[in-house]
């Protein structure tokens, strides 16, 4: 006889995007949280052309799809030109920024939480 094992599902487990309010963050930038908790997090960062992703570091693990667009993606110190469907990997620490060279959305993932995304 075989057991089933039952799995609660959350509610933060089914996200709709249209209900999460856009926070702006810088000339050309915004982002929306989409989902977290202690140990991951996913976040959608649109940028009009131009628009800079200033270069920056954090101790979180962070790993980006470009969703669409065109991005010049720096880290540590070394640029590349990425586009729609391309992943950069950040390690812990290491400073990097993106330029967005035609309109994009990235979507990043962190490890653990970026809990200072919350702080005023």
């Amino acid at each position: 006889m075989s057991t089933v094992e039952t799995i609660k599902i959350d509610p933060q487990s089914f996200v709709e995007s249209d209900s999460i309010e856009w926070q702006q963050m810088a000339e050309g930038v915004k982002r929306k949280i989409l989902s977290y908790d202690s140990n991951l997090m996913m976040v959608r960062v649109d940028f009009e052309k131009g628009a800079i992703g200033s270069l920056h570091q954090h101790r979180h693990i962070q790993m980006t799809n470009i969703e669409s667009g065109v991005f010049e993606v720096e880290i540590n110190g070394v640029k590349k030109v990425l586009k729609a469907g391309d992943v950069f990997y950040v390690h812990s620490n290491l400073i990097h920024g993106v330029v967005c060279l035609e309109k994009g959305v990235l979507i990043d993932v962190f490890n653990p939480m970026r809990e200072d995304f919350f702080q005023s």
